[in-house]
């Protein structure tokens, strides 16, 4: 079967989100959103919350903690919620509440619930790259973002800037300013480049 997910860039900075979840899950997805939006604005509530999370977020002042058992009323106003409790029961409670008011959710280890997922990121500056096994094996993601952090040199920033002050030098319409950078580009995916530099 195929992979029918669609990748998308949020600026999450630009949402509010509810986090549902004070223990080792709820500050995994902490971490992982605020490392790629250090600006989130993120709501956590958890019944009891690791001291790691405090110190999250007394680093980040947009990320508001509430030490209490959750209320359906902690969803109002938000438009993505990672759903992280201890307890499956109340994952999907949560989960079926966002579901009837529109908000997408993520449930912790069960895909079958999840609007969508938090894949691996691969970051070198302003180049960032996604990457999923549709919920099928976190493991081969995070092997894979190794390596691509490894093959990847930290210049590329340099080289996507140099990139963009070029697009807006070239003169021409869109065609022509595509077949341009097209050409600029393709030694660094030509096999030839490749076999060079091995």
């Amino acid at each position: 079967m195929a992979n029918e997910l669609y990748p998308v860039f949020l600026k999450v900075h630009q949402f509010e989100t509810l986090i549902v979840g004070g223990g080792e899950v709820g500050l995994e997805k902490l971490s992982f959103l605020l490392k790629s939006s250090p600006q989130a604005k993120v709501t956590l509530v958890g019944k009891s919350i690791k001291e790691e999370i405090k110190v999250l977020a007394k680093a980040h002042p947009s990320v508001t903690l509430y030490e209490r058992a959750y209320f359906p009323e902690d969803l109002t106003g938000m438009q993505l919620t990672l759903i992280a409790t201890e307890d499956h029961e109340t994952n999907i409670e949560i989960q079926e509440e966002a579901k009837s008011r529109g908000i997408l959710a993520n449930v912790a280890d069960t895909p079958g619930l999840c609007d969508f997922y938090l894949g691996s990121i691969v970051t070198k500056g302003d180049l960032k790259i996604g990457i999923s096994t549709n919920g099928k094996s976190p493991t081969i993601a995070k092997r894979l973002k190794e390596t691509l952090n490894e093959v990847l040199p930290d210049e590329i920033d340099e080289l996507l800037q140099r990139m963009r002050e070029i697009r807006d030098e070239l003169k021409g319409n869109f065609g022509y300013k595509v077949k341009k950078l097209n050409q600029l580009t393709s030694s660094l995916v030509s096999k030839k480049s490749i076999d060079n530099e091995n």
